[in-house]
């Protein structure tokens, strides 16, 4: 049997744009992928179709899953002859505990590489606006676990050595002992008022940061309810802050957005909303199945109608593969949104809105299964290019997604994605009007929102115009 192979990957910390390139390909081309809470979920979106997702934290009907249980799946998926990735969040050398897989792995002779990523040290305190080094501030840095194997899960830490030798100190995981690293810091020398600050979820849009000092933060913390995941940092260095801090000021910092969505893995309008600092959480994840159909008499009609983006896609590749000659192709081409006649312009074509079509004329309209439930007494005839159905593997993982956020704000860019949303909700034992109710809830053109209305819920309002930049600029001008 032919042996696998094992990526040990580390995922970054939770930004999905911070992923290295060897990691991302590690993702693509898994066959089974083993990832940890602190991976954005996010990364799983760029793995292939039938790949096999093992969810390695907390589960409703079962404690962690224990690194002996994680060594022992890698070494069977890989006996099994599987390409396998580990995602661990941040850098997997970093409390990662990658020696302890990478030896059990090459204890069964099965290749493996290490995919280094950035770790959460140092890349939640730079997006906080605080570099860990600098030369008038520190010239050492160190992390710390702030947590170990003894009873009272107490440090066992040379806290004099800390304070006399390192200038800027990173605690990884350690917001239940923070009085005691405190208290520790302080016995062994560190000044009371050495600043103190804790990053909760670092570079994800749902960042949270707490300042203080070694004396007063504990109780701050125990005032704000603050908790983990987070990176607690002390040091000197942290006085920068309010001069270089820069994605907190970004325009949607604090957004948090559930997108609802019919198509797409990581659409253009989610990635806008992350480049301007908000936390997107697209729902719900689809499967698509591409299904056997004829081109061969597009050269008939005299319109097409394109009812989504993805059905551009779809039939252009079929007509590459079927040897069909575009230019026998005279009809005029429309689409049932701006982005699908966009879409439609990139591969050359002068498309109208549905709205500018002649109705007398023969009509051919493509799209998935959904446009059969649409009533078309005008279209000559229904090309069914494609399958949807929810991915249901993604559902636990929304689910938890949807557990561990405070969305503040849901965005419908399309009719579509109004039944997409409501559907996929109610497979995870969720009320979409109950979810909703209290949350802004913003529909990017008329027909989305009638769709959001027709389906008994409520709306906040509707940009200027169907675009992503008019959805940025209306969500800047309605602040929650």
């Amino acid at each position: 049997m032919k042996t696998g192979k094992v990526f040990l990957v580390g995922a970054g910390p939770g930004d999905i744009g911070l992923i290295t390139v060897k990691g991302l390909e590690a993702i693509k081309q898994a066959e089974v992928i083993l990832y940890d809470r602190l991976a954005n979920p996010k990364l799983l979106e760029f793995a292939k179709a039938d790949c096999e997702l093992i969810y390695c934290g907390k589960l409703p009907d079962r404690h962690i899953l224990r690194q002996e249980n994680i060594n022992e799946l890698l070494v069977q998926k890989g006996l099994e002859g599987k390409v396998v990735t580990r995602l661990k969040g941040g850098d997997p050398g970093v409390f990662g505990r990658v020696g302890e897989e990478a030896a059990a792995l090459a204890q069964h002779q099965i290749p493996f590489e290490i995919v280094p990523g950035i770790s959460s040290g140092i890349a939640a305190p730079l997006y906080a606006g605080i570099p860990v080094t600098h030369r008038e501030h520190a010239e050492s840095f160190a992390v710390v676990t702030a947590h170990d194997k003894s009873n009272e899960g107490k440090p066992m830490l040379d806290w004099e050595g800390l304070v006399r030798g390192i200038d800027t100190i990173a605690f990884y995981m350690g917001v239940g002992n923070l009085p005691y690293i405190c208290e520790k810091l302080m016995a062994h020398g560190k000044p009371s008022v050495t600043p103190v600050i804790l990053i909760q979820w670092g570079t994800f849009g749902r960042q949270k940061t707490l300042q203080g000092t070694l004396e007063d933060i504990s109780v701050k913390v125990q005032e704000a309810k603050f908790h983990n995941p987070a990176i607690i940092l002390v040091g000197e260095v942290i006085s920068l802050r309010e001069k270089i801090s820069w994605f907190e000021k970004k325009p949607l910092y604090g957004r948090q957005v559930l997108l609802a969505r019919t198509g797409e893995s990581v659409s253009e309008v989610a990635k806008t909303l992350m480049d301007n600092g908000a936390d997107v959480i697209e729902f719900p994840k689809w499967k698509k199945t591409i299904l056997p159909f004829d081109v061969a008499k597009v050269s008939e009609y005299e319109e097409i109608l394109f009812s989504s983006p993805e059905s551009v896609g779809e039939f252009f590749t079929a007509v590459i593969v079927q040897g069909i000659d575009i230019r026998k192709i005279n009809a005029d081409f429309y689409g049932r949104s701006m982005k699908t006649v966009n879409r439609l312009k990139e591969r050359g074509f002068l498309a109208k809105l549905e709205e500018e079509r002649q109705p007398s004329r023969r009509l051919l309209v493509v799209g998935d299964e959904s446009i059969l439930n649409q009533k078309r007494a005008d279209a000559t005839e229904i090309l069914i290019m494609s399958r949807k159905e929810l991915d249901e593997q993604f559902l636990p993982i929304f689910q938890r997604m949807l557990e561990e956020a405070e969305v503040n704000t849901v965005v419908f860019p399309s009719s579509a994605s109004v039944e997409a949303l409501v559907s996929g909700l109610n497979a995870c034992g969720i009320d979409a009007a109950k979810l909703l109710k209290d949350l802004q809830v913003i529909c990017m053109g008329k027909q989305s929102l009638s769709a959001v209305e027709g389906a008994g819920l409520r709306a906040s309002g509707v940009p200027k115009a169907a675009t992503k930049e008019a959805l940025v600029d209306y969500l800047i001008e309605f602040r929650i």
